[in-house]
């Protein structure tokens, strides 16, 4: 049998006794055996040496006898030399070249696997090409696709090479109109420029891809959920809902309904779509942000209409709220960000801070070792640390302290700052 690294198949004819070879080796009862071979010639292992079956049959036992001429033994499991099998079919003038070339007539062509599996490794690398090429214009990207590469997500969604390069190439032309200039419907979005409305739905391997490149854009943090996905998607210009997100905030002015609930000196609460359709004209020259809406509500309990403007995230910052935040950045208001002392707070105002620049608003080291000298039986500090950017030192003080300080143990100094 000639086998060669370069030629792959292994498909020159052999001569062997076709009638009695499948008499011989062909039984079922010794597919097994066949199949042990066949799996060192693809892997180019030399045809010698024992292979076992553990509990074989009765009838698998009488089967290797019929073809050794002998008793293979009676132990718990069979083990066949496959030495005296090329020997015998050999000798026999059943398959006069041996083992190799029967196997190769009961079986088909054998295919080397270090040859194939270095042509899909490299057609597989070539498949990430119009990702590789995008990431040359983007460098947020790199580090994205190389854990894409990394991770085999795109093996499991495509199966094979040549679906993975067709993915990734449709991946690739939604990535590069992105960040989007002017905000977008989803749909309209995927039918341009991916040929169909529904091309980027939830749950497609376009969608999921597309959208860990999203996050990789825009610096979106991980999470779950319709609502997160929705955000996640608003974070590049891309729209799946312009009503569901929202933004809490008290006393903004800039449009007649603004006015009239900041004169009550009650909340309101801005939609997406009023954002993007007519964001408020706000002259204030500093906006405060806070993380809770216990904050926001009581401060419009206790000052009303004299309250400072006041935006709240209720957690991670939507869509609606990043929308805002960037457009009264762009009027020249000053941001200044409060937030929970916890790891998650800090991940929160990482967040923030890397879409929209703010100032820290009681929000150091040294403004939370003085509220936790205050609150020492305080619920305990728990998770994985985060980082401060805007305070290196506050992720130590936390550590130092290990209790938590939410923004209801401080209220009555936030709200004294926004009197």
């Amino acid at each position: 049998m000639d086998v060669t690294p370069a030629a792959g198949p292994v498909d020159g004819p052999t001569p062997v006794d076709g009638p009695r070879l499948r008499r011989l080796l062909g039984d079922p009862e010794l597919a097994w055996l066949v199949d042990r071979a066949r799996r060192r010639l693809a892997r180019e292992q030399p045809l010698t040496g024992s292979v076992f079956l553990r509990t074989p049959t009765p009838a698998q036992r009488t089967s290797v006898e019929r073809l050794l001429g002998r008793s293979p033994g009676s132990g718990r499991s069979l083990t066949v030399r496959l030495d005296e099998v090329d020997a015998v079919l050999r000798r026999s003038g059943v398959s006069p070249d041996g083992l190799a070339s029967a196997v190769v007539a009961l079986t088909g062509p054998v295919v080397l696997l270090g040859p194939a599996r270095a042509a899909e490794n490299r057609a597989w690398q070539e498949a990430y090409a119009p990702l590789d090429a995008l990431a040359a214009e983007l460098p947020a990207l790199t580090a994205w696709v190389e854990r894409l590469r990394a991770e085999g997500l795109v093996r499991r969604l495509a199966g094979t090479p040549a679906a993975a390069q067709a993915l990734l190439s449709r991946v690739a032309v939604a990535l590069g109109a992105l960040p989007a200039g002017a905000p977008v419907s989803l749909p309209t979005f995927s039918a341009r420029l991916l040929g169909g409305a529904h091309a980027l739905d939830d749950g497609t391997p376009l969608a999921t891809i597309t959208l860990a490149g999203v996050r990789a854009l825009t610096g979106f943090p991980d999470g779950t959920g319709a609502a997160w996905r929705r955000d996640a998607w608003a974070s590049a210009g891309l729209l799946r809902d312009e009503l569901s997100s929202t933004v809490l905030t008290l006393n903004l002015r800039g449009t007649p309904a603004l006015d009239w609930m900041a004169d009550a000196g009650e909340p309101s609460v801005l939609t997406l779509r009023q954002l993007i359709r007519r964001s408020p004209n706000v002259s204030a020259p500093a906006v405060r942000i806070c993380e809770n809406p216990a904050v926001l509500a009581a401060a419009a309990d206790t000052h009303g209409a004299h309250s400072a403007p006041l935006v709240c995230l209720q957690g991670q910052p939507s869509a609606a709220a990043l929308a805002l935040l960037r457009h009264l950045h762009e009027g020249g208001a000053t941001l200044l960000y409060h937030g929970d002392f916890d790891w998650g707070g800090l991940r929160i105002a990482s967040a923030l801070l890397r879409r929209v620049p703010w100032r820290p608003w009681r929000y150091t080291a040294a403004d939370y070792r003085a509220a936790a000298l205050t609150a020492p039986d305080g619920p305990p500090l728990a998770g994985q640390r985060a980082e401060a950017p805007w305070d290196p030192d506050l992720p130590q003080a936390l550590m130092e302290s290990g209790v938590r300080v939410e923004e209801e143990s401080v209220l009555d100094l936030l709200l004294s700052d926004l009197e």
